[in-house]
Formats: structure tokens, sequence, C-alpha cells
């Protein structure tokens, strides 16, 4: 079984007319169009299922033997959004916006009840392993969506914690007064990106984001580093360190590389060993992109697909000596286009089972392929630790 830790389950849902007799009604129809314009653009730009369908449906979670799927809610609109000036910080709107993609994901699984389900806490997780059916578990991607000030963020994050929200990727594809990111658009080298997005003299987490970080901790949610900046992630462990000298509290990079090349996307050997330090997760993602940065040769089959992919699963057991920090997050239906050749949609993933299990034997396939990701969610997932 595999636990592929970031996955877009949401992206290819749209607004169901149910969704009008909630108290966010007045924003049904806006809803409903930008998500026909993402469904839209993930067509041409996305999808890599069967006949250019969604790769992350509950179908091909079954054919891949994908036990779990952390859905990743993200509203790329908001990230994006073109009324405000670039840099600008969070809007209410968007927490609004985020938790009403949840319900969407929510009433969609509640009429597919038999084909698949949604954990809430880590008992439920317990209770549904086994029992047949793909599970998914809320995640969030971007923390602009959370709130604008500190009050804001730990009401909603106590919300987001009641609703069964695993972990929140901090930064994201643009700087949003959180966290400054590292460059993620495959199509835009990294100079030119910071040259059309410059981050204004930021530098790290902002004030905000050093909220973002402490009210997830207080509210056990996972704090996922992948998409930071460098300064970022060196801030989010300095505030980590500062109220947890101890590492107890566990870190995740849910969809990252490791640097072969030059990408500020990919993680180096020290950013590797912090995550594990803390007792944390690497979820290694399927993006040509980076997952080929640096590496000599190019992918063209699925087996030098795996061949790739396993030269970072190496350099992790490399960084920290174990393969007891290792995972799979796939980032497929995030805008990776193209995945790796061959993992393209979760239809593929009991192939690579497969191939890890020749590799590194049973045990450790086990521990990359689920046991890791499953062990920090149930050590840290829903676990408050009110702040000192």
């Amino acid at each position: 079984m595999l636990v592929d830790l970031h996955a877009h389950f949401p992206m290819h849902l749209l607004p169901d007319e149910q969704q009008r007799t909630h108290d966010h009604a007045q924003a049904w129809w806006r809803q409903r169009w930008e998500a026909q314009l993402v469904r839209l653009i993930s067509r041409f730009a996305n999808y890599q299922g069967p006949g250019d369908t969604p790769s992350v449906t509950e179908e091909l979670m079954s054919d891949g033997d994908v036990g779990v799927t952390l859905s990743v809610l993200y509203q790329p609109l908001d990230e994006m959004d073109l009324t405000q000036e670039y840099g600008a910080p969070p809007r209410e709107s968007y927490f609004d916006d985020i938790t009403a993609q949840l319900r969407t994901v929510e009433e969609y699984v509640k009429d597919h009840s038999s084909k698949v389900t949604i954990a809430h806490t880590p008992t439920e997780l317990d209770t549904l392993l086994g029992g047949g059916v793909p599970i998914l578990i809320h995640a969030i991607e971007g923390g602009f969506q959370l709130g604008r000030d500190a009050a804001e963020l730990q009401r909603n994050v106590r919300a987001l914690a009641g609703l069964g929200v695993a972990y929140v990727t901090v930064a994201h594809l643009f700087f949003r007064d959180v966290a400054t990111n590292a460059p993620a658009l495959p199509f835009l080298p990294d100079w030119l990106y910071h040259l059309v997005f410059p981050e204004k003299g930021k530098r790290g987490l902002t004030a905000l984001g050093r909220e973002v970080v402490q009210a997830l901790v207080d509210e056990g949610i996972l704090v996922d580093i992948t998409h930071m900046s460098q300064a970022s992630i060196k801030d989010v462990l300095a505030v980590l360190d500062a109220r947890d000298p101890g590492k107890d509290v566990p870190v995740i990079a849910t969809h990252m590389a490791c640097r072969f090349g030059g990408l500020e996307y990919c993680f180096d050997d020290d950013t590797i060993r912090a995550v594990a330090d803390r007792g944390g997760v690497l979820g290694c993602i399927l993006c040509e992109h980076y997952i080929t940065s640096g590496l000599p040769g190019g992918v063209k089959s699925f087996q030098d697909s795996v061949n790739a992919l396993c030269r970072h699963i190496d350099k992790i057991h490399e960084a920290t000596g174990t393969y007891d920090h290792v995972g799979v997050g796939s980032d497929l239906d995030g805008y990776i286009k193209p995945a790796l050749p061959g993992l393209e949609h979760m239809g593929r993933m009991a192939e690579l089972q497969k191939e890890l299990r020749a590799r590194y034997g049973d045990a450790d396939a086990e521990k990359i392929s689920s046991g890791n990701a499953l062990r920090v969610l149930r050590a840290e997932w829903g676990r408050k630790r009110p702040r000192p």
C-alpha cells in the first residue's frame, strides 16, 4: 500500500448544487466559474490520467494500491489574486474559499462512500486502513489561505484542526506576505523567476508567517516546508527549536527533491538532515523537472523514472543513514506536467511499489511506501500543544 503525501484530488471537483444551501451561497457562482476555469486549464496543462483525464481519482487510487492520499486543498485564483498587488497580504475571503473546497470534497465522498472515504483523525485512519477503500486526508497548500492577523489565524487554524486538516504547506508559488518561497514554475529558470516575481526585500518568514507556524503547532497540524526559500526553512527550524528544543515536534516536506543540480526548490543535505533530526518525513515528488535536475541522461521509460527517483531515495539515505524518513509525495494534478514517464497517474503506483520492494527489500520498501508517513501522522496529527 502507498501513502501519497501530496496529491491534488480536489482539483477535478466542481462545487455541487448543494453548496447553495451553505452560508457562502453568495459566492457559489464565482467559485463554480473559477472551478470551471481551473478544470479547463487542467485538461491541457495538468491532467495525465488515461485520455488526459485527472490523474488522482478514487478509481485510479484503487488500481494503483494507493491506500491513503493526503488530499491537497488549494485555490489557485486566490493565490494569483489579480485584484491585489503582487505580494499583497491575505484577504479574509481566502479562508472561506478553502473551507468551501473542503466541503465540496466532503460532499463528493459522502455521495461516493463505497469507493472513497475520509479520515479526520489518526484514530479514524487506523479504523479505515485495511478496509479496501481508498482514504483521503485533508491538507492545505498555501499559508496565505489561513488568515490576515494573529487572532484570525488562531481562530481559523483551530477550525481547520476540527475539520481534520493534517498539514499545511506554508509557502507556495508566490509571495503573499507569509514566507519567501523557492521558484517552482518549471517553465521559468530560477534567475528569471526572481526577476519577474521579486520578493521586495523580504527574507524568510514574515511576522504573519511566524504566527502561522506557531498556530499550526498549537493545534496539531503539521508544518510542511516544501516550496520554502532557504531563509524561510531556517526561520521555521529556529521557531521550532525555540519552542521545542527537545525536537519532539516533527517537520515534514511532502513533495520535495534532492539538490543534484542548482534548483533552489530542491533540498540540500543540511535541510534533509534537519527534517530527519525532527523525526519527519520527506516525500519525493514525481515531477520530471525536479527529479531529473542535475542527473545525467534523460527519462524516457518507466524504468528510467524509477532509476531517477531512486537516486533521490538513496541520497536521503546517504544524508541520514536510514530509510526512516523517506516517502512519496507525487504532487499529481498539481501542475507538474510532465510527470515522470510511467508514473503519470495513481493507477501506476502499484508498479512503483513492486520496484521499491525489488530494490530495497520488503521492510524498507514498506517504510518508503507507507510506514514513515503513517508514523508521523500518528505521532503529531491532531496533537495539540498549547503555547507556553
